[in-house]
Formats: structure tokens, C-alpha cells, sequence
């Protein structure tokens, strides 16, 4: 029998499930490959799989009765049974032929690509045991690879551990789900010093703790039954999670006393209506959560349903790179200080799903320090539910800022989103999907904790599942009850092969920030006689504020620089020449998702100024380049050249300079409270720009052709 590795520690319990070291690889060899190049070994470990399970199957009491027996597998009903069940899967077989072609070169709709092959194994192979992750009982071995997973994306994002904080995290049905989770436990930890308070006034069991001082934001310290309410809705995170065990270790009180008591006081089991009657009387203002206007749409649904309420989901206004505005979270927060509005929480996100904008994380952490020092304090949140995964690309790449890679160069981070990932393990916590860059199947969202405290105040301890406090389980945690044991597995078994280091998927996704950066150079200069394209990501000179020849200038450097090399001459080139270099790291978007808008030239050769038709015309390519109502003939849906998706800016949402500017920059006119239609391409296939029997190796040709095509067929529709 194969020895099992030993324990690590995980933060709950010890599991035998390490991770193992970093795993050089290529990332041919980690998918099944846009042509199914791969297919005979996925086939052979799906195989191997469900061998093992029926194997499995066998060896368990194998003195027990069979009750598919030879005699019924002769039976008329049952071959009747099993024709039919052949031509069901058939039927349903054809009909998925019409899904997004999302493993294609050709596919750069959505935050979605192919899945890695051992991701795909680890959720068959698992799945088959159908395991329920909402309690070691029900799971006992995928619940031990959740623990592992939770750990190694708290090693990814740079948590630090000590004796004192120790982080932790687990798997999710999706991004959603984990930010919900983060508002829940936010908004349960804000208000708990006042139940807390409550508790001790009252409770006779707590009355040894009457003595607790706690931390305030000043350096000092005071005795929590002193403190006004204010002052209670402000004290730190790591302080607050603490305080049940502070009081058992100083006054002798179990935490399941506390635990107790809290029971008719604390705000997740009293609900918003009792605790604000009850305890809120002095605070004139409902509490409140910031978050950029690129949020996600999940947010709404967590004010929503923790009980806060959209309309105190403040939208903070974001720069015209899509970035959160430093200065309106400041006034926002200024707002809150001056009105005694509790702030619940502040959201960064760390890759927007439409922009893919990295909000300035550094920055807001030092706002947060220094409302502190003014007595105002909060959770800050990381949605890097898409962006969560760039972090394994952190370690630094050698002095020319590109790996010397055997096939696809890679691109590093610009230096701005690198300062924001490096305060990644500040934040409280972190969304972070596997399922997004991370290549795995849904379901498999994820949500870490900078300190793993905070995870017990979502925890509702249901005693007919849940056996004992020590039970290695992660299913009392978070808003999930039954959850696949598959996702985890599947999560775990991508991560032994593809680690989520520098040299795994921080390869994979540089390889695919490389692409997304030559796809920006053909995107930036591709203007035509007919039309024009205007992306959000700018040009530095842009960024720069330079004059309208020194942009010119700019972009036709890059079209005569970066396009019509193949990947080597361009990596050879960047290394004698610094200065383009420097130049293409800044280009395109703080991830790999470019967001752009067409607008039609006139007879008059003229940009057309009406809002309306360029958002026809917008509208009109996205019709050609989507899968939505595909046809009913294979032969037609296989003629679709490129798929994309598409979006809008909202002013309500963006703020009316963002569209404004955005339809200026396109020779357009504005339009007050009237949206822009917009284009998303995003480029998560490692080898778009390594395609054999291309020109330079180059498939981004043919991409740029097939959208100048997409783009001529809607003028046409148009009449434009």
C-alpha cells in the first residue's frame, strides 16, 4: 500500500493531503488542447477513474448479493432500458455540439476557457463517489482535499500565519456565494461588541468578564462596558474575532458560555430589527458598504440578503481606467465619519469581470489606516473572484521582465497591478474562483481568510450533522449546505499539477497576459476607412496626457513594432531595446480582458456623432460574433469566425465623466444618462500567439480579420 504523505497543518485539523512543491511543467501537457490533441489520455484516466470506482464498488462486502444479474440483463425491459438510455445520451451529445466553443482559439467571450485535464479527472473521478462536503461523514476524503485546497490558496495569496493569526479558506459553488459569505461575516463581526456588551451587562454567566478591556483604534485600551456605541461599531477585525477566546484564557469563561449567552443578543440571531430597537438607538445612520462601480452583480444580492439593503450599497465612482477613485472613497468615507454611518465594509476589486481593472488595493488599506487614527474602521474585502489566481504570477521574472520560456513568452504585470497584489495579504479576505483563471469545472468559487477567526461567525453548528467540534469539516462554515465533493477534488488534483506558483499557473497566465498584450497592439491600431475603434484600456501617451499627434505617434510605433514579429523576434527584440520594453509592459488591461467600442465613419469621412447608431453598431457585431440562438445546422454554426461578449457602461453606475469621456474619445457625442455599448475580448488560451503553419506563428491575425469582418457585415446590415 502507498505510503501517505505527511500531516501539514491546515488551521482546523491535520490532513494527510499535501500539496507537494512547485511542478514544472508545459501547459500542453495540461489540457485536452483545442483539437482534442490530448484525448487518448484523458480518455485513459477517466477510464483508469471509473476502473478504480467500480473496483471499489466490487471490494466492499463483496459476500453481499449482485442484483444486476445475468438473468435480468437478459430480460426484454431491461436491453429496452439500457437502447433507451444510449439513445437519450446520444440525443443530448448532438444537442451539446451547439455549446460555446470555449476551448477554441477562436472563443474570446466571458471569463472562461478551457478546463485543465486534471481538473477534469479529479471531478469525474470523484464525482462517481458523490461525496457531500457539508460533513466529514459524508465526505471523508474530498472534505481532507477542500482543507488542502482552502490552504494553498491562502499560500498563493501570501496570508501570513503566525501563533496568534492563522489564515484559512474553502471552496464555494462560485464567486457569489463568497461574497455574500465575506459581507455576512463583516456585517456579524461589526455588531457583535455590542451584543457582546449586551451579554455581559446582563448575563450572569459572563459577569467574571465584566472586567475585559479591549483595543481601541487609538493605541489604547479601555473596558469594553465603558465604550459608546460608536466606539464599539469601530474596533479592529483581529480584535473582535479574538474576544471569545481572550475571555476564556483571562476570566476563565468557556467560549461556549459566551457562545451561549449570545444566543439572544447578537445580530445574526436576533435579526436587524431587534438589534437596532434595541442597541442602535444613538447611531443615526443605517450601515453602509463601499464598493467601485465595476463591481460585480453579486453585491447587490449580498446587501441585499445579509439585510443591508441595495440602497446602502454605496457605488464609488472609478478613474477612466475603470479603477476605483481614491479620492470619491475617501469623500464616501469622510461622509460616514461626519454622519456616524458604520461602514461594514469596503470592496476592491481586483480584476473587474468587464475591464478586467485592478482597484487600487494598496491605496485603499491606507486610507483605512488613516480613518483609523480618526476613529473609523472597517473590513476591507478582495473580489478577486477572477483575478485571484494572477497572484501565482507575483515572484519576480528576471531583469528583462520576461521568462525565458522553451514555447510562449510571457508578460509580466505592470508595475501599478503588482503593487496592488502585493497588498493582497492585507486584506481581511479574499474572493478568489477557481473555476475563473484557475481552469477548473463548475462549481468551484473560493473565499480565504486572512485570519481564520472570522470564518466562526458564519458558522450555524447544526448538531444532527455535525458530531463534535473537532470533526475535520468545513461544511459549518458559509452559506452552502450540500456541496460536491467533486469541486474540491477537482481543485486539488489541478494544483498538484499545475501549482499555483510562478511556475504553474503564474506560467500559464503570463503566457496569457504575453497574448493579451499583442492582442491590444492589433486591437489599438486596426482603425479603418470605415470605422474606428476606441478601447478602454488607453495608451500610455493617453494616460500621459500627450497631444493628439503624440498619441498618433504612439500608436503607429506599435504598429510597426510589436505586429508582424513572431514571438521570438518580438522577445528578442525587447531585450536590446529597454525602452519598448518598458513601453509594452504598460500596454492593454491590468489582467487579460480588453473592452472596446466601434464607431462608424460617414460618407463625409467623418466619425458619426450619434450615440444611438454606434450603440446599433456595437450591438449589431456582438449579434455576429455570439452563440446566443445558435442554428440548427452544424454546417452554419461552424462558419461562426469569433465569439465575444458584450456589455455597457451604465453613467448611473460609472459616473457620467467616465461614458462621457469614453464616447468623446470614440468621435462620438454624449448623451446624459444614456449607456455605451461595448465589446469584451478575453484571452485565457496560452497559445493564440504560438499557432503552427501561421504567419510568425501568429493566430491573432486571423482573429483581427475576423472581427474587421464582423465589423464590415453589421455597416452593411446597418446601411451604415
Amino acid at each position: 500500500m502507498q505510503t501517505q504523505p505527511p500531516p501539514i497543518e491546515t488551521g482546523i485539523v491535520l490532513s494527510p493531503f499535501a500539496l507537494g512543491a512547485p511542478n514544472e511543467g508545459m501547459t500542453e501537457g495540461w489540457f485536452l488542447g483545442p483539437h482534442a490533441e490530448n484525448e487518448d489520455i484523458l480518455k485513459e484516466l477517466i477510464i483508469e477513474a471509473i476502473d478504480k470506482h467500480c473496483e471499489y464498488r466490487r471490494k466492499f462486502h463483496p459476500e453481499d448479493p449482485s442484483i444486476v444479474t445475468d438473468a435480468i440483463r437478459k430480460m426484454p425491459i431491461y436491453q429496452q432500458q439500457i437502447q433507451t438510455l444510449r439513445d437519450v445520451t446520444a440525443d443530448l451529445c448532438a444537442k451539446l455540439q451547439f455549446s460555446a466553443p470555449i476551448f477554441s482559439l477562436r472563443h474570446q467571450g466571458h471569463m472562461l476557457w478551457d478546463q485543465a485535464m486534471p481538473a477534469i479527472i479529479g471531478y469525474i473521478a470523484a464525482m462517481l463517489y458523490n461525496q457531500n462536503n457539508v460533513a466529514d461523514e459524508a465526505s471523508p476524503v474530498t472534505t481532507q482535499l477542500e482543507i488542502a485546497v482552502g490552504n494553498d490558496l491562502c499560500t498563493m495569496l501570501r496570508f501570513p500565519s503566525s501563533e496568534q493569526i492563522t489564515p484559512w479558506g474553502h471552496i464555494t459553488c462560485d464567486g457569489s456565494v463568497s461574497n455574500i459569505e465575506s459581507l455576512w461575516a463583516a456585517r456579524n463581526i461589526k455588531f457583535y461588541p455590542l451584543a457582546l456588551q449586551a451579554a455581559l451587562r446582563e448575563v450572569q454567566a459572563m459577569a467574571p468578564a465584566r472586567a475585559l478591556e479591549v483595543g481601541l483604534l487609538d493605541g489604547s485600551t479601555a473596558k469594553l462596558l465603558d465604550l459608546d456605541t460608536w466606539t464599539l461599531l469601530n474596533l479592529k477585525v483581529d480584535d473582535v474575532v479574538t474576544l471569545p477566546q481572550v475571555i476564556e484564557t483571562q476570566f476563565k469563561v468557556p467560549v461556549s458560555v459566551t457562545a451561549a449567552a449570545l444566543q439572544t443578543y447578537a445580530v445574526q440571531n436576533i435579526g436587524f430589527v431587534d438589534f437596532y430597537r434595541r442597541f442602535m438607538k444613538d447611531v443615526p445612520a443605517a450601515p453602509i458598504v463601499l464598493a467601485p462601480s465595476t463591481r460585480h452583480y453579486s453585491w447587490p444580492k449580498a446587501a441585499t440578503l445579509v439585510g443591508l439593503g441595495q440602497e446602502y450599497l454605496i457605488p464609488v465612482h472609478v478613474d477612466l481606467d475603470a479603477r476605483m477613485r481614491k479620492d470619491k472613497l475617501t469623500e464616501a468615507l469622510e461622509l460616514a465619519l461626519t454622519n456616524h454611518m458604520p461602514v461594514v465594509s469596503v470592496v476592491a476589486v481586483i480584476g473587474s469581470t468587464e475591464e478586467a481593472a485592478v482597484d487600487p488595493l494598496y491605496d485603499i488599506l491606507d486610507v483605512r489606516d488613516s480613518f483609523r487614527d480618526r476613529g473609523l474602521d472597517f473590513v476591507v474585502h478582495a473580489d478577486a473572484a477572477w483575478g485571484g489566481y494572477f497572484a501565482s504570477m507575483l515572484p519576480k521574472t528576471n531583469a528583462r521582465g520576461i521568462q525565458p520560456l522553451a514555447y510562449v513568452p510571457s508578460a509580466k504585470m505592470s508595475s501599478y497591478v503588482h503593487k496592488q497584489y502585493s497588498a493582497l495579504n492585507r486584506a481581511d479576505s479574499v474572493t478568489v474562483d477557481p473555476h475563473k483563471a484557475g481552469y477548473t469545472p463548475y462549481p468551484a468559487g473560493g473565499l480565504c481568510y486572512r485570519n481564520s477567526a472570522m470564518r466562526d461567525f458564519v458558522s450555524l453548528k447544526a448538531p444532527v450533522v455535525f458530531h463534535s467540534q473537532t470533526e475535520p469539516t468545513v461544511g459549518i462554515y458559509g452559506v452552502e449546505g450540500s456541496k460536491p465533493g467533486a469541486a474540491a477534488a477537482s481543485v486539488y488534483l489541478a494544483h498538484k499539477m499545475i501549482r499555483p506558483t510562478k511556475d504553474g499557473y503564474g506560467k500559464l497566465l503570463s503566457q496569457c497576459m504575453w497574448t493579451s498584450k499583442r492582442m491590444y497592439c492589433r486591437l489599438v491600431t486596426m482603425d479603418d476607412k470605415r470605422f474606428s475603434i476606441t478601447l478602454v484600456q488607453r495608451l500610455p501617451a493617453e494616460r500621459a496626457g500627450k497631444s493628439a499627434d503624440e498619441i498618433k505617434a504612439q500608436r503607429d510605433h506599435i504598429r510597426s513594432t510589436f505586429i508582424g514579429r513572431s514571438n521570438k523576434e518580438l522577445e528578442d527584440y525587447l531585450g536590446k531595446h529597454p525602452d519598448d520594453l518598458a513601453l509594452f509592459g504598460e500596454l492593454g488591461s491590468d489582467q487579460v480582458i480588453l473592452t472596446y467600442a466601434f464607431n462608424f465613419t460617414g460618407k463625409d469621412g467623418k466619425p458619426n456623432l450619434d450615440l444611438a447608431k454606434m450603440n446599433d453598431l456595437n450591438s449589431a457585431v456582438f449579434d455576429i460574433c455570439s452563440v446566443l440562438n445558435p442554428p440548427k445546422d452544424w454546417n452554419d454554426f461552424n462558419k461562426k469566425e469569433l465569439v465575444l461578449t458584450s456589455s455597457a457602461f451604465d453613467p448611473q453606475s460609472y459616473g457620467q465623466d467616465f461614458v462621457d469621456t469614453f464616447v468623446q474619445r470614440a468621435g462620438c457625442t454624449p448623451v446624459p444618462d444614456v449607456s455605451v455599448n461595448t465589446l469584451i475580448s478575453t484571452t485565457m488560451n496560452p497559445w493564440t500567439t504560438d499557432a503552427p503553419n501561421m504567419p510568425q506563428g501568429d493566430f491573432l491575425a486571423v482573429i483581427e480579420q475576423a472581427l474587421r469582418n464582423s465589423v464590415y457585415q453589421a455597416l452593411d446590415q446597418l446601411r451604415f
